[in-house]
């Protein structure tokens, strides 16, 4: 297959106020939503970066078989609307599918494009953002709900993961997790003060941030997290290049990037695809089983 090296996917009431809120709810909410969330499939296609081609895109890779799509209420990168048009037109059950979004803090998000009230205390920036995710997703519900990164300090984070709850509470997100966060302590800190724990830590997977975000990883299979990883693919370019993986891909007739992707689910990661090529697409979902003795061989790559 040719190279697929290209960019990929796949901002306040005080504390106590709001976790008062929605404190007794959210335990409750955390046992159920326990057992009735559904489990995200073993690769999901991310949809940022896809501008005016994000319908066509998102339903190509529905028809390619994806079952689960990442996306964000952040118009400065993702086109929610049209992911949501894309799964109306897919004519696939809701139940069949893996939705998630993300509530985006004020600093990444365009001025000039916001989905809240930039002058309104977090909590209402989550509800409003949440209430614009399902309104554009064409949806009553959310699989999981992400906190796209932590805010400037652990309170402000902690009161947005409050309101966030509160959406577990009402039914609106059946799952929460936390993207871009690369402190271990922090997330650890985060696992053991939330009422609903997070289910899902979104990160980049590259060598940069501490040897593939080994002590990120280790806190969230401490606490039974599932990591997902963006930027598996072109973050690893010279990996991929590398003498190892070209000879497990030729041994298995497929690409680099198909080998790579196996060896990310083998170490229980959930990776994100944002390919726009239909053939990778397909690629993509029929990935070679490794063998123990190859995985092992590839883990030395990471440390």
């Amino acid at each position: 297959p040719a190279s697929r090296m290209r960019v990929r996917r796949l901002v306040l009431r005080p504390v106590a106020a709001a976790a008062a809120a929605v404190s007794a709810a959210t335990a409750a909410a955390a046992s159920t939503s326990a057992s009735t969330t559904a489990s995200p499939p073993p690769i999901l296609y991310g949809t940022a970066w896809k501008r005016e081609r994000t319908c066509e895109l998102v339903l190509a890779a529905l028809r390619a078989g994806f079952r689960g799509i990442d996306t964000a209420c952040q118009p400065k990168h993702y086109d929610e609307a049209a992911v949501g048009a894309a799964l109306e037109t897919s004519g696939l059950r809701r139940a069949d599918l893996y939705v998630q979004t993300k509530y985006t803090p004020l600093a990444g998000q365009d001025p000039d494009r916001l989905p809240y009230d930039a002058a309104a205390e977090v909590e209402e920036q989550v509800k409003q953002s949440v209430a614009a995710s399902l309104r554009n997703l064409r949806t009553d519900y959310l699989d999981c709900l992400l906190l796209h990164s932590p805010l400037p300090s652990h309170e402000q984070t902690l009161r947005a993961w409050r309101q966030m709850e509160a959406h577990v509470a009402a039914g609106e997100a059946r799952a929460l997790g936390l993207s871009n966060q690369y402190d271990a302590a922090a997330l650890e800190r985060l696992c053991e003060e939330a009422s609903v724990k997070p289910s899902v830590v979104q990160n980049r997977f590259v060598e940069e941030h501490g040897r593939h975000d080994v002590a990120v990883r280790a806190v969230c299979e401490r606490h039974g997290v599932r990591y997902q990883a963006f930027w598996a693919l072109t973050g690893n370019r010279r990996i991929l290049q590398g003498r190892a993986v070209r000879e497990v891909a030729k041994a298995h007739g497929a690409s680099a990037e198909q080998v790579w992707l196996s060896f990310v689910q083998a170490l229980g990661i959930t990776p994100l695809s944002g390919t726009t090529d239909p053939n990778h697409m397909a690629q993509d979902l029929a990935l070679p089983a490794l063998s123990a003795a190859e995985v092992e061989r590839l883990q030395h790559l990471i440390g």
